[in-house]
């Protein structure tokens, strides 16, 4: 595999429950879903002549190597940018700082940073950002980067919050955080108190996401 792959290649996590058994993750179960939004963007860029696949891949590794500098950070490691160009570790900084800079005016308390978690009551797994004592509330930030915040990343974030607290983390509050690629993209942080809905949302996924798969078996 040459260096380009290595760095865009995103580690999948395997989550097995109390008995062995492989079970979904949080961001495969929500695979089901259309994201009419992704389809009309990638339209756009053909029509600007933009090859979507490079873009992608270009976007993808800014975007996880802000997502790994603001974790390190998080847990007092380094990051390691050997394998970026630089134009992607500027724009990943970018990022970072518009991160450091909120981070700067709150009191932060990591408790536990992307561990993998399982739910044996809904049998799924997942791996929350920073579940951690925010202002002294128990919170759960999850780190995005890109140019918006879109209503699928609240129904993954209510599967984090029912992982946290299926394995004894009490969770307060909720929030994405939305660091911009570049100036133009800016900064967000939407808090969520209330995630009902999403939780419903992300449970019927789960139910179709078995049944598809019943359903692939049954035809083979």
């Amino acid at each position: 595999m040459n260096k380009e792959a290595r760095k865009n290649q995103k580690v999948h996590t395997i989550y097995k429950n109390s008995k062995g058994i492989r079970v979904p993750g949080v961001t495969t179960i929500l695979s089901v879903l259309n994201k009419p939004a992704l389809i009309h963007w990638a339209w756009n860029l053909g029509i600007e002549g933009i090859d979507y696949k490079k873009f992608v891949d270009d976007k993808a590794a800014i975007g996880t190597l802000a997502h790994d500098m603001a974790l390190c950070h998080v847990k007092g490691q380094e990051s390691d940018t050997s394998e970026y160009s630089k134009a992607q570790i500027d724009l990943a900084e970018t990022c970072f700082l518009k991160y450091l800079d909120w981070e700067s005016q709150h009191t932060m308390e990591p408790v536990v940073t992307e561990e993998a978690l399982v739910s044996e009551k809904y049998q799924y797994g997942g791996t929350a950002d920073n579940y951690c004592i925010l202002d002294g509330i128990p919170t759960l930030v999850d780190y995005k980067t890109g140019k918006a915040i879109y209503p699928e990343m609240f129904f993954q974030l209510a599967a984090y919050v029912n992982l946290l607290k299926e394995n004894n983390y009490p969770v307060e509050r909720a929030m994405i955080l939305r660091m911009g690629r570049n100036e133009m993209e800016g900064f967000e942080v939407k808090e969520m108190s209330d995630l009902k809905k999403e939780w419903q949302v992300f449970q019927n996924c789960a139910k179709i996401y078995t049944l598809k798969k019943q359903i692939t078996k049954k035809y083979k």
